[in-house]
């Protein structure tokens, strides 16, 4: 498929997106139907619901959420068609079910892996956001999963690796178009507010908070975690890198062609506002590995000023030149007098403060991904195993920043050597009963 004859003119009800214009093939055939269930449907598992739901063949059957709004978002774009998923709140019985193919999860972060064990245990497939653990340990157990359940597909969202622009860019970056690649820096800035000081007020009644909960030690109901703010939480979520590094991070060691760090480093804090917010705002991180390459990743919550005229990006350097990523699927590569030798622009608009989908229509290409490969007609462009080297880069910086040293790491494994406090921060614990299990 052309890059460029893509995008069809049909909008996604209420979500300003686009739908890729796949070709369909036999993709009709009842045998190659495809069934989902989306777990978490408030922002992104609403948009990623109608997204599956528009891809050809595949059906929505079922949405779980545990409060009242998230499932009103997640049904709205359903509001017009016949057949509406069916509400389950509890992930246990959701599973359970004989009757569907795969779980998309979009939930909290500390969710993400234990419902991906729960599904694979019970024959599904897997789709799962990033990232793709709260923890190292989560990440290695999904990698381990991957192995003990070999007939099911696990997927994570970096959607990078299925843009057909940055698999060609790769490709040519593998061929030498800018030389011997040795260094990689990545970025993403934001204008996040304050999230208070949050009070302790019952649960809302439109709330589980329970189950919202899940294998999370119980903690209290507070009025400025649910529904975003949790992601500032170590508690439940897993700060700004693993929330959005994640891509770029995922890109960097891609283009370099590296997988574990031998030495990690980060600096930083909560600088801007006084409030509830535990994880950094500001953030530099920095990895080695043993290839004699480096990557860096900086980080700004709160203040918006972009790298390079772009909220997020990458910069690729090659001793006979440098590849330029402005946050989709564009790129420059300039010579080593700096320049211009190619230019591909984005098919997409860069907004890299949205929530939903800062990529807009391009996440279609890796969804389809997904679905092509559970059909047996393609193969994952990132599978968990790949998708966990690059998480295991962001909750590293993130130990190595709230243990204030720098870690020396396994080149095989990413494990952290001779640190037995850091490694303290490897897995975590978990409610009774919810204990995640391979």
């Amino acid at each position: 498929m052309k890059r460029r004859e893509f995008i069809r003119n049909t909008s996604l009800t209420g979500l300003g997106i686009t739908i890729l214009d796949f070709p369909v093939f036999g993709k009709n055939a009842p045998s190659n139907k495809v069934t989902v269930a989306v777990m978490g449907v408030n922002g992104r598992g609403a948009y990623l619901a109608k997204c599956f739901s528009q891809l050809q063949n595949v059906e929505v059957a079922y949405i779980c959420d545990v409060e009242e709004k998230a499932i009103a978002n997640g049904l709205e774009p359903f509001k017009n068609v016949s057949r509406q998923p069916v509400v389950i709140r509890d992930i246990r019985e959701l599973v359970a079910k004989k009757d569907f193919d795969a779980l998309i999860i979009a939930a909290p972060d500390h969710w993400h892996a234990p419902a991906a064990l729960m599904a694979l245990a019970n024959g599904k497939h897997v789709y799962v956001e990033k990232p793709c653990g709260h923890n190292p340990h989560e990440g290695e157990l999904l990698v381990k999963a991957m192995h003990k359940y070999p007939t099911q597909l696990i997927q994570m969202g970096n959607q990078r690796r299925s843009f057909p622009t940055l698999m060609d860019a790769v490709k040519q970056v593998r061929e030498g178009v800018i030389g011997h690649t040795y260094f990689a820096k990545s970025w993403y800035a934001n204008n996040r507010k304050s999230i208070g000081i949050g009070k302790k007020v019952p649960v809302p009644s439109t709330l589980n908070f329970d189950l919202w909960q899940g294998p999370a030690p119980r903690k209290s109901y507070q009025d400025n975690l649910v529904h975003y703010n949790w992601h500032w939480f170590w508690h439940w979520g897993t700060s700004e890198t693993c929330n959005n590094a994640t891509h770029e991070l995922d890109c960097c060691r891609w283009f370099l062609g590296v997988d574990y760090p031998v030495k990690v480093s980060s600096s930083g804090g909560r600088y801007v506002f006084k409030d509830d917010w535990e994880t950094p705002d500001t953030q530099v991180a920095g990895f080695d590995f043993a290839e004699g390459k480096t990557i860096i990743w900086e980080g700004r919550s709160c203040n918006i000023y972009p790298v390079e005229g772009a909220g997020r990006g990458f910069i690729i350097y090659g001793d006979k030149g440098t590849l330029v990523n402005y946050g989709n699927d564009d790129y420059k590569i300039f010579d080593y007098g700096n320049k211009l030798v190619k230019e591909v622009k984005s098919t997409v608009n860069n907004d890299a403060t949205n929530t939903v989908s800062a990529s807009g229509n391009l996440d279609l290409f890796h969804f389809n991904n997904f679905i092509d490969s559970i059909r047996g007609d393609a193969t994952l462009n990132s599978p968990v195993s790949e998708g966990h080297k690059s998480v295991l880069l962001c909750h590293l910086a993130n130990i190595a920043g709230r243990t204030g040293r720098t870690l020396h790491c396994d080149s095989k494994d990413g494990h952290i050597l001779n640190d037995e406090a850091a490694m303290t921060l490897w897995k975590r614990e978990y409610e009774k009963g919810w204990e995640p299990k391979v």
